[in-house]
């Protein structure tokens, strides 16, 4: 007798059933297809729900069913196909609450971790109902036993269902034949990246009952705010059913942010306002129905990459439970697991069964929940093979075949914490890329940290370096300064380092690599010099971010001049440090951003030049004419090879609306104005000789003097002025 043999029955841990129980009733045969809970209903009145659960290795799998008062109905599904356990259950209908107990081998070292003391979440369950309440039970192991090291052998048999969730019946017959999406392309995108939660948790204008919720984003003094803002895009922070790691649950604190699913179908039932028996779904919907009314599309954060149940001594909720060796990649020779995510997991997307968990997923928001993209974290992980990160895997592949999910849009995260996880520049075409060497270049260019001025000048113009090989184009860099990972806007120009102490975990979590700046004062100042300069470095940054080439995205309440304290990885934060501060707009100076940042998309809206479809050329669409593009040093003359290499913290950039490449639905060329960007990161002011051509109007100076030689530390924006009759 092995050791966990001997173990796993011991005293204090019953089994999960007594002996010789037998399920009430036998489902009917049903259908193996399609996976999940499917309620059914006919003209002649007769009802009922199938279910069916992918289990391949499973010897045996019980569907129970809960009551009102909670009592626990188990039914035994007979019927296997095709690796695929499923039955028909007649009078079962919506809001009903059911999961799964999954029997088989408890042998960790091949990575067996069948154990059916563990009430199981469906994969496929399309909403959730109950909390997780981080109680030692839902652990499939005995996570404290005094050998540490075989703790995760040792399997525990107490029964996990009055500490977690269930999953619910939902009926879903919407056509969306009343939706209208907005279609906006590419090169029109403007992302807003926000928290449903933190967004709506204090705007004034939303009913206190349904702030917090889908519902307080679909209000119309949500709408209100984010079409004056002009945005035509809202990527919002992850809303599949998410669960809060244990550590959390121990320091009272709860995952804020959401980036730990364990639910890829089923909205958040913490952001519902309506219930959490089903209600959940159409309030979602009637979210992105209102959000498509106002012209905005929606795309989600998903989290493929890893769940909820983390490493080997974390919680068994649902997949661990079903099949673990068939959706998570096993290391230390399958006992434990292989860990690209830096969460404990990771799922396993060379195993088809996990391509299609992850398909399934994204065709069911994209068409019965309307959703227009989605944001995948750490999307690297999702593209490993057996030996690195591949870029012809076949989930890449699933995608690109597809025909519905191949026509939404796809932004990665192109990264992992693997070995060469980094894969900024490598997604295929059709996908988009945050592009983090925007943000780091940017950031340091505006702190005076002078970066090679070839980086700077590449992410003002779309980052061919990174995607001009392979067909792909301006618009797969999304271009961002600040996301919800690190410091806020104001927090960047107000803190050297971060200040997370709220976290509880003594400073190590955050990135210390933080790029910021705090113009002279570690937080907040009342010195009119320091608050002056903050206010323009703000300006500067959201100016280069709105001005360049690619897809710009704000991260909500930046203009706003929202705060987190210093907190750069405020996860844990379901407060008023996460939650966007309304009261701010009432206050001169961030009015005066958020007017700024209105001004700027409005400015990208209203001109192809600084949102452009292809490449520059650098050359010029007639003899003679103006070149797409061209550098300029402050002497007035165009920049040499000498002065790309030459330290330098001051550039001009000229784009020309009259050579432009792109053409409209006719074939005929666009034109537009032409603009020249001026940019100082230097700590005095610089006489800059304005190339010939003009003369110039001012459209945007940070330094707010709009004449005179550019100020210390800003970024000037004029229009070439042409004589009437003249382009």
């Amino acid at each position: 007798m092995t050791t966990w043999q001997a173990l796993e029955s011991g005293p204090g841990h019953p089994p999960a059933r007594a002996a010789g129980h037998l399920p009430p009733a036998t489902p009917w045969p049903g259908s193996w297809q399609p996976l999940g809970a499917r309620y059914r209903h006919d003209a002649q009145g007769s009802h009922g729900t199938n279910f069916a659960l992918w289990a391949a290795g499973a010897e045996a799998v019980e569907l129970c069913l809960f009551d009102e008062d909670g009592t626990e109905t188990r039914h035994m599904l007979t019927e296997q196909t095709f690796q695929t356990w499923h039955g028909y259950l007649p009078g079962v209908g919506p809001g009903s609450r059911y999961g799964y107990r999954v029997h088989g081998r408890w042998d960790p070292w091949t990575g067996a971790r069948w154990n059916p003391a563990k009430l199981l979440l469906d994969p496929y369950a399309r909403a959730v109902d109950g909390t997780f309440t981080g109680h030692p039970a839902c652990s499939g192991s005995v996570r404290d036993w005094p050998e540490a090291d075989v703790a995760d052998t040792v399997r525990d048999n107490r029964d996990s269902a009055p500490y977690t969730a269930r999953s619910v019946v939902v009926h879903d017959d919407d056509d969306w034949s009343d939706d209208r999406r907005p279609k906006t392309p590419w090169a029109e995108t403007v992302l807003y990246e926000l928290h449903v939660r933190g967004f709506t948790m204090r705007h004034p204008g939303i009913p206190a009952e349904l702030r917090g919720s889908y519902a307080g984003l679909a209000h119309p003094a949500a709408l209100e705010y984010l079409t004056g803002l002009g945005v035509t895009a809202v990527e919002l922070l992850p809303v599949h059913q998410f669960a809060s790691e244990d550590h959390l649950h121990r320091r009272g604190l709860s995952n804020y942010w959401g980036y730990n699913s364990i639910g890829y179908f089923a909205p958040h039932a913490g952001y519902s306002s309506s219930g959490t028996r089903g209600q959940q779904v159409g309030e979602f919907k009637r979210m992105v129905r209102a959000l498509h009314r106002a012209g905005i599309e929606v795309i989600l954060d998903v989290v493929y990459n890893h769940t909820a149940e983390g490493g080997e001594l974390g919680p068994t909720l649902s997949m661990r439970g079903i099949d673990n060796a068939g959706y998570y990649r096993l290391g230390r020779g399958n006992r434990g697991y292989a860990d690209y995510t830096g969460c404990g997991n990771t799922l396993d997307t060379r195993r088809p069964q996990t391509v299609r968990l992850i398909t399934d997923s994204l065709r069911y928001w994209a068409t019965e929940m309307g959703v227009d993209g989605f944001r995948f974290d750490l999307a690297a992980a999702l593209a490993r093979g057996s030996d690195g990160v591949d870029m012809e895997h076949p989930f890449l592949s699933a995608l690109a075949q597809d025909p519905y999910l191949s026509r939404v849009k796809l932004i990665a995260e192109p990264w992992d914490v693997g070995h060469g996880g980094y894969q900024v520049g490598n997604f295929p075409p059709l996908w988009a890329e945050w592009n983090d060497k925007f943000r780091d270049t940017v950031r340091d260019f505006w702190r005076g940290a002078r970066p090679d001025v070839r980086e700077l000048g590449y992410r003002l113009s779309g980052s061919s370096d990174l995607y001009q090989r392979g067909g792909r184009r301006p618009y797969a860099s999304v271009n961002y300064v600040t996301a919800h990972d690190g410091f806020t806007l104001r927090d960047l120009v107000s803190y050297n380092g971060k200040h997370n102490d709220a976290n509880g975990e003594d400073g190590r979590d955050g990135t210390d690599d933080n790029r910021a700046w705090n113009c002279g004062a570690e937080g907040e100042s009342r010195d009119p010099a320091v608050l002056e300069l903050r206010g323009r470095q703000l300006r500067n940054l959201m100016a280069t971010l709105l001005l360049a080439s690619g897809v710009p995205m704000i991260t909500a309440g930046d203009e706003l001049g929202r705060t987190q304290g210093g907190n750069n990885n405020a996860y844990c934060q379901d407060n008023e440090t996460s939650w966007l501060d309304w009261s701010l707009l009432e206050q001169p100076r961030w009015r005066a951003l958020h007017d700024l940042t209105a001004e700027l998309v409005r400015l990208r809206r209203a001109h192809p030049v600084l949102r452009q479809r292809a490449f520059f050329s650098g050359r010029a669409a007639v003899p003679g004419g103006l070149r797409d593009l061209v550098w300029y040093t402050p002497r007035g003359s165009e920049m040499t090879e000498a002065d790309w290499f030459a330290p330098t913290a001051v550039l001009g950039m000229l784009l020309s609306g009259d050579a432009m490449s792109e053409r409209d639905q006719h074939g005929c060329a666009l034109h537009d104005d032409s603009f020249l960007l001026l940019l100082n990161a230097s700590a005095e002011p610089v006489e800059f000789v304005l190339p010939p051509g003009g003369p110039y109007q001012v459209v945007l100076d940070t330094a707010e003097q709009a004449a005179g030689a550019l100020a210390a530390r800003s970024l000037r924006l004029l229009r070439l002025v042409r004589p009437a009759g003249q382009r």
